[in-house]
C-alpha cells in the first residue's frame, strides 16, 4: 500500500514539472514565454524585415512584374517609416483585401498597408495609425456607354470588391434603389476584366486606382465617369493589432515628420494623387 501511494505521489510529481516545463514554452499566437504580448516594433528591428499585408493592388502597395520590388503610394511611405525606425526591410505578403486583418490578427503579418479606409467597424478589431491621406470612390465605364452621370445606374449591373468601402458604397446605393444589381468580385483586375468585356455595366472603386489602371492598360476600352463627385471619401491609414500601441505611436511619429519635410506630398504627386488628397500633421 505504502509503495502504490509513493508511486503515485512520484507519477503527480512528475506530470506537475512537465506541466511547468511545457507552461514556459511560447505558443503559436506570439506570446513570450511570460505570457506578454510580443513587442513587434522590437521584433521586427532584431529580424531586420517588417511584413506588411497588401492585396497587391496598384498604385498603392504592389509587386511590380518588371522591377519586382515592392512599390506604390503606402509602399513608399512605409520603407521610409521602416528605415527610419531601423528596420532595413518591408516584406509584402500578397492577401486578398476582405483577409487582411484576419492575417493581422492571426500575427502572419505585422501591419497592414493597403490603402485602408479608417472606419469604426474595421476600428473595433485594429489600431489605426494617424492618417496618411485621403481619397474617394470613382466609377468606371464603357467608352461607348450610354451612362452619363449616376442617375442613369438605376437600371444597370455594377461591379465591386469584396471586402473594399466601395463595396459598401454600391451596397448603400442599391438600398436607396439607385442601382439594379452588384456584382461582387475578388480583385481589381476582374472588376476591370468584366467591365471591359460586358460583363457588368460599371463598376466603382477607388479613383486612384482607377486612373492609375487606365493609364497603364491603353487597351481597356474604359473611362472614368465625369463629371462625378466622390461621395464616400475616406481617411488612409496603416492597420496594426490592437496590442500594437508602441508600434502605432513609432510609425505616427515618423509619419508627421515625412508630412513636415513634404515626402509624402511628394509620393502622392508621383501617382497622380490630386492636391486635396493631402491631409496634414494632425494637432
Amino acid at each position: 500500500m505504502k509503495r502504490w501511494f509513493m508511486s503515485a505521489l512520484i507519477l503527480i510529481l512528475l506530470v506537475g514539472i512537465l506541466s511547468a516545463c511545457g507552461s514556459n514554452s511560447s505558443g503559436s499566437g506570439g506570446s513570450s514565454s511570460s505570457g506578454k504580448t510580443v513587442d513587434t516594433l522590437a521584433a521586427a528591428k532584431k529580424k531586420g524585415v517588417l511584413v506588411v499585408g497588401s492585396s497587391n493592388d496598384a498604385p498603392f502597395a504592389f509587386i511590380d512584374q518588371k522591377t519586382k520590388k515592392f512599390t506604390g503610394i503606402d509602399a513608399e511611405i512605409i520603407k521610409e517609416v521602416a528605415r527610419r525606425l531601423g528596420i532595413p526591410k518591408v516584406e509584402m505578403k500578397q492577401t486578398k483585401f476582405e483577409n487582411l486583418l484576419l492575417e493581422l490578427n492571426n500575427k502572419n503579418i505585422d501591419l497592414v498597408t493597403d490603402a485602408m479606409y479608417i472606419n469604426p467597424q474595421r476600428q473595433k478589431i485594429a489600431k489605426f495609425t494617424t492618417i496618411w491621406y485621403t481619397e474617394g470612390e470613382a466609377f468606371i465605364i464603357p467608352k461607348n456607354s450610354s451612362i452619363k452621370s449616376v442617375d442613369d445606374l438605376k437600371d444597370k449591373v455594377i461591379g465591386a470588391q469584396k471586402g473594399t468601402a466601395f463595396f459598401d458604397f454600391a451596397n448603400k446605393l442599391k438600398k436607396e434603389g439607385k442601382i439594379k444589381q452588384i456584382n461582387v468580385f475578388g480583385s481589381q483586375s476582374d472588376l476591370l476584366l468584366a467591365a471591359n468585356t460586358g460583363k457588368i455595366d460599371a463598376l466603382v472603386t477607388d479613383g486612384a486606382v482607377a486612373a492609375y489602371s487606365l493609364k497603364q492598360d491603353p487597351s481597356l476600352k474604359l473611362k472614368i465617369l465625369d463629371p462625378y463627385t466622390p461621395q464616400a471619401s475616406g481617411m488612409i491609414g496603416a492597420a496594426a493589432r490592437k496590442s500594437d500601441t508602441k508600434l502605432v505611436r513609432a510609425i505616427n511619429k515618423q509619419i508627421n515628420i515625412l508630412k513636415e519635410n513634404g515626402f509624402i506630398k511628394k509620393v502622392l504627386k508621383k501617382y497622380g494623387m490630386p492636391d486635396n488628397y493631402y491631409v496634414p500633421v494632425q494637432q
